[in-house]
């Protein structure tokens, strides 16, 4: 049952917001690595890299939201629980204990890629059902792939 209803038909609503929840997951599950590798970074880079990573986890969060809370808006409810985000995510799991600079910016830049991949599924997949969550999924995969960006410079120092 559905609390919210929506104005798209129920095929496209099922359609946009089953791509809705898999930006939801991939948005929930690459603030907590971010967060991970930053507590974790070590090496000469310490800084910038710990630093670029609150960038990657603040924008992840505020995405995750708007992701949300439009699929909320569309009669969808989003799943954010720990439990749905590790048997769903596509991000690999990163290693524990203390990860050299390097190695955290190469598993960034693998993360993102993965993420921006499937953004760009989603943001086709979303044109002719809801253009509105489309404009969505575009403005965060710009911001992703920024971010994507930024971490590949880094990886050439």
């Amino acid at each position: 049952m559905s609390v919210v209803k929506s104005t798209l038909s129920d095929e496209d609503r099922r359609a946009v917001g089953y791509a809705l929840q898999g930006a939801l997951v991939d948005l929930v599950d690459l603030s907590l690595v971010a967060k991970q590798v930053h507590w974790n970074v070590v090496g000469p880079r310490f800084r910038s890299v710990h630093l670029q990573l609150d960038d990657v986890v603040a924008t992840a969060r505020q995405h995750a939201d708007t992701v949300a809370e439009r699929a909320s808006a569309i009669g969808v409810t989003p799943d954010g629980r720990a439990s749905t985000v590790a048997e769903t995510s596509g991000i690999s799991e990163v290693q524990d204990g203390w990860i050299k600079d390097g190695e955290v910016v190469r598993a960034m830049v693998s993360a993102l890629g993965a993420i921006i991949a499937r953004m760009r599924e989603r943001i086709i997949a979303t044109a002719e059902p809801d253009p509105v969550s489309q404009d969505i999924l575009i403005g965060l995969t710009a911001d992703l792939e920024k971010h994507h960006w930024m971490f590949q410079a880094e990886a050439h120092h």
